[in-house]
């Protein structure tokens, strides 16, 4: 605890050649291990007051064969989603993010649908878009933006937390503890908070379902200022060229060119106000549409089946 206390900086390179390997550790260890982290995410990311703002940060992905049959991918299009995706030429690549996130210049709402049954709004009304080109500006840091994962590729939202309402659809998504992974989930949620008795998977709902419920029993025993485990934390449109399908890795997933990511929980390190142990990422197919409400009154669509108009 010292040592994280005392540094400036840390950087992390994916630790796991092979996911699996948490398959076999037992759901009372992994609950353990999850309560035994909280207050080293608390000094990392500020989450409590006497650690803010927190540490700079990057979570770099890496490639293992191990990996790529876990996740069901060709390795060398593994490969391809990590390495080339942190290789676009960086002018192009800030062309790129700063394209998409000018479409959101003064936006109010965002309403996003899709074909599999996505269908919500959120309200983005006064809240800052950040540009995620893989570096870390100034001006990031100065709204206690801290860090980023690679490879890079989206712009992103903490959304009004109490606002906003519909439905998601994530066909493939991966719990950060058990490593199992769940299948078309559909999250409901109302007035910015996901029903979580409402959700539904075609795999390990119960898996998910833990997974909150042990946050919310975590941000409980840090008697955090307002629970927000259940409320949303970030909107997020993945614009990485090179990335191209979900395989259940969120460091590759959430920059999936044409998605739309929705994430429960933390957001106070990018412009929110929750504080919580959770924040899990859920991502659309490719093919979102989405319709921008601009302050004025006016709306734009923007992007439809996933391509930017």
């Amino acid at each position: 605890m010292k040592l994280i206390e005392n540094i400036d900086a840390y950087i992390a390179i994916e630790q796991l050649e092979d996911p699996s390997i948490r398959y076999k550790a037992p759901k009372e260890k992994l609950k353990a291990y999850q309560k035994s982290i909280a207050p080293i995410r608390n000094i990392l990311y500020g989450f409590k007051e006497e650690y803010a703002p927190g540490k700079k940060w990057c979570y770099a992905a890496w490639p293992s064969k191990k990996a790529a049959k876990f996740f069901n991918i060709d390795y060398n299009l593994f490969e391809k989603f990590i390495v080339d995706g942190m290789c676009i030429p960086t002018e192009e690549f800030t062309r790129i993010v700063k394209n998409l996130g000018d479409k959101f210049e003064n936006a109010k709402k965002v309403y996003v649908s899709d074909s599999y049954g996505t269908e919500f709004w959120v309200s983005v009304e006064n809240r800052v878009k950040i540009l995620d080109d893989g570096i870390l500006s100034e001006e990031q840091i100065a709204l206690g933006d801290l860090g980023g994962n690679l490879p890079a590729g989206e712009v992103f939202f903490a959304p009004i937390e109490t606002r906003g309402e519909g439905k998601i659809f994530c066909p493939l998504t991966k719990e950060r503890y058990t490593h199992k992974f769940v299948k078309n989930v559909e999250l409901p949620f109302k007035d910015g908070k996901l029903l979580l008795e409402k959700v539904t998977a075609d795999s390990n709902l119960d898996v998910l379902t833990d997974a909150f419920k042990q946050s919310e029993q975590i941000d409980r025993a840090n008697n955090v200022p307002e629970l927000r485990t259940y409320n949303i934390g970030e909107l997020g449109i993945g614009c990485n060229p090179v990335i191209t399908k979900a395989i259940g890795y969120i460091l590759t997933d959430e920059k999936i060119n044409g998605s739309v990511h929705v994430a429960f929980g933390f957001n106070k390190s990018f412009g929110g106000t929750s504080t919580s142990q959770m924040h899990w990422d859920f991502v659309t197919a490719p093919n979102a549409n989405i319709t921008v409400e601009y302050k004025e009154g006016t709306k734009r669509t923007i992007m439809e089946n996933g391509k930017l108009i």
